[in-house]
């Protein structure tokens, strides 16, 4: 009822022939990141902020930005997750077999490290697939890191 509603998402795993030990359960997203923080009862920017629920709110909202981007586009059901025993990715796009890969990072400066995940899946599915990959964070601008992934403000999904 909730997803009939639209209430919740569920973001179902991207998975290829190449990948062994794939998750293939969805996940589940509430569709307002409103509603979420009502429902984590984070009445504030400040409680918010001091929440160990922090990092799923901001994932919740990158998820929101890339759902509604997608569907301006008129793609539907090109957004995914990628996940195996011990790595994941937050969110994958995928467009006629060429891949976006996205890690949400609640911080303001990420650094290399925030895609080690993004740098593992480009090596298993092959370079040539994967178009970009990013580090969606607060950082107020973007730039790029030295394995040419880049970390990305959430207003460059637009």
């Amino acid at each position: 009822m909730l997803e009939a509603s639209g209430q919740i998402v569920l973001l179902e795993p991207w998975f290829s022939n190449r990948t062994k030990s794939i998750v293939k359960s969805p996940k589940l997203y509430v569709a307002d990141t409103g509603l979420l923080c009502a429902l984590l009862n984070l009445r504030s920017e400040e409680s918010l902020r001091q929440s160990p629920a922090v990092g799923a709110v901001w994932e919740t909202f990158v998820f929101t930005q890339l759902r509604d981007r997608e569907r301006r586009a008129g793609r539907t059901g090109s957004l995914f997750f990628w996940r195996d025993r011990t790595r994941e990715v937050d969110f994958v796009v995928d467009t006629g077999g060429r891949l976006e890969l996205f890690e949400a990072k609640w911080t303001e400066l990420p650094d290399v490290g925030d895609t080690v995940n993004l740098d593992f899946v480009r090596n298993v599915v092959g370079k040539s697939r994967v178009d970009a990959g990013a580090a969606v964070a607060r950082t107020p601008n973007g730039f790029p890191f030295s394995n040419g992934f880049r970390a990305i403000p959430v207003t460059e999904l637009g």
